[in-house]
């Protein structure tokens, strides 16, 4: 298990947003971004898994395309898993590359992408 501190996590999500092209950017619409050290057993239960250690991030939510306006709404929520990311890196530039991915997969789900496009968004 790689040691950094969760500040210094939340930094490197926070540039791993930073860095997205501007053109998602500035169409990231209701959405917050959260860091948590595990998922909660009602975030395992709704997308039906037992055991959260590889599970990196999720999304939650409506994906944008899917969206209808009718006003004020909660936002989607994206949550990166801490534990799980440390746990399977070797290495501090492991971590910060799982974390990119990580965040550049959640994003292309609250854009509307499946889990084959999602993967790929991940890649880049």
């Amino acid at each position: 298990m790689v040691k950094i501190s969760r500040e210094q996590f939340e930094r490197v999500v926070s540039l791993a947003i930073d860095s997205l092209p501007e053109k998602f950017k500035s169409k990231l619409n209701n959405v917050a971004i959260f860091v948590a050290e595990e998922p909660t057993a009602e975030q395992l239960k709704k997308i039906k898994l037992r055991d959260g250690s590889g599970l990196f991030g999720l999304f939650e939510g409506y994906a944008q395309g899917r969206k209808l306006n009718f006003g004020p709404v909660l936002p989607d929520r994206i949550t990166i898993f801490r534990r799980s990311i440390l746990n399977h890196q070797s290495s501090i530039r492991g971590v910060e590359n799982e974390i990119i991915a990580t965040v550049r997969h959640e994003i292309a789900h609250h854009f509307g992408s499946d889990e084959q496009g999602a993967a790929k968004a991940g890649e880049s």
